[in-house]
């Protein structure tokens, strides 16, 4: 196993990696609004909230050797699941035409008392 790092998606802030590579997949740990300079969370609305928490995704991803377009299953967390069309609006920005298998669960509470976290597991080249 290959722990994964990048500079440009917020440090893990606990016991664990960003992503761990195993047997050609990459697991990457939950991402969240975190601007990974300053650690400070992004303003303004759950859509803001989302766009970073899939380009901080996206970092890792590719300090992985992977991407997005190579995601194979994708969980979104969400605070209130009436954001799920917001946020399913940034979602299909970020993946374009590709479309992994995805769950999106309502949640009581995420670190940070976030709107929206997401974590997945995708092949790596």
């Amino acid at each position: 196993m290959k722990q994964v790092h990048s500079d440009a998606a917020p440090a893990a802030i606990g016991p664990y990696s960003q992503a761990i590579v195993h047997g050609g997949l990459v697991y990457c740990s939950g991402q969240i609004a975190l601007d990974p300079v300053s650690g400070a969370l992004v303003e303004g609305d759950v859509q803001a909230e989302a766009r970073l928490v899939l380009k901080n995704l996206a970092a890792v991803l590719k300090a992985a050797g992977s991407g997005l377009d190579r995601a194979i299953k994708v969980t979104v967390f969400l605070k209130d699941l009436s954001d799920f069309a917001a946020v399913n609006q940034v979602y299909t920005e970020a993946f374009g035409d590709h479309r992994p298998a995805r769950a999106c669960v309502e949640v009581a509470r995420l670190p940070r008392d976030v709107r929206v976290e997401i974590d997945c597991i995708a092949a790596v080249t």
